[in-house]
């Protein structure tokens, strides 16, 4: 009981730290209650997710460097950063390396949880669809607390694809974006967020999604021809070259982790026409592979 409330301190006391040392100095931050929310907080509200996170990945490399009262070093008793006292405990007791799985990987991506519908999944306004989903379409996953909703891992890094967690046979299915042979290359959820901006700007007939596959393709390619792309704007260009730093990365064999699917084809829901490109997605890291590669 006590080591419970010791770690339950720990980890209100890290949660306060966070407020304290970095949320309130974020631009649009609202405080902990109303009566402590700006008169203007919406006006000041500039940050998006993915740039929020590259603020706090930043903010945490100075955390675990700061010394902290509620880490004193077992030989001295001064407080030591978090970094200082992994030393301290590694010197002491050693450690043992494990390498990721491919399974363990997705179990670090994001997650969210979604209905196995008729025409397949949708996350953010895309659809994600696969042969492998037939048994379960419409189908209650067990999961009571989430009302037998899926759970879904996704790659912010690579939206061409998301990985849903069989509840009823155990492993992953791999489902595909359904309109991914319009596009070239493998594309991040900024990448996602700016091609939707680009497509509301243009009204057309098409559905929304083709519409703005339609758009991400375009910046695809020009993110794809390098830095001397010509791009309507500054904020196209930013974008592209934001894409091109993300799509530089080899992709991975992710045999190893999802259902075997030798079909490759799905619907992807539109009638366009045309040559496709031939896409090959990021995959799942595989450290025991990679290892195999050092020298």
């Amino acid at each position: 009981m006590h080591s419970t409330t010791r770690s339950n301190s720990v980890i209100e006391r890290t949660f306060q730290s966070i407020n304290t040392l970095f949320c309130q100095y974020i631009c649009g931050y609202v405080g902990r209650d109303v009566t402590r929310r700006g008169a203007t907080v919406e006006s000041e509200a500039v940050w998006s997710l993915a740039q929020l996170q590259e603020l706090f990945d930043e903010w945490v490399i100075h955390w675990q460097r700061r010394p902290h009262e509620g880490l004193p070093s077992p030989d001295s008793g001064r407080a030591v950063s978090p970094n200082e006292m992994y030393s301290l405990l590694v010197s002491a007791a050693g450690y043992l390396p494990l390498m990721l799985t491919g399974e363990d990987y997705l179990e670090l991506l994001p997650c969210q949880w979604r209905t196995i519908n008729d025409y397949g999944i949708r996350l953010d306004r895309r659809t994600y669809d696969d042969r492998a989903l037939n048994p379960y379409r419409r189908l209650h996953s067990g999961v009571n607390t989430r009302n037998g909703a899926w759970e879904i891992r996704y790659d912010p890094y690579d939206l061409t694809q998301v990985f849903v967690r069989n509840h009823h046979h155990g492993g992953w299915i791999r489902a595909a974006w359904t309109h991914l042979p319009m596009v070239t290359a493998p594309f991040a959820d900024f990448t996602w967020r700016h091609a939707r901006r680009l497509a509301a700007a243009s009204p057309s007939t098409e559905p929304a999604e083709t519409a703005t596959a339609r758009a991400l393709a375009d910046l695809l390619d020009r993110a794809g021809t390098g830095p001397v792309a010509a791009t309507p704007n500054a904020i196209d260009g930013k974008v592209a070259a934001r894409t091109r730093a993300a799509i530089a990365h080899p992709p991975v064999d992710t045999a190893a982790v999802t259902e075997p699917d030798t079909d490759d084809d799905f619907d992807d829901g539109s009638d366009d026409s045309g040559d496709l490109a031939t896409v090959i997605p990021f995959g799942v890291f595989d450290a025991a592979a990679e290892a195999e590669r050092w020298p």
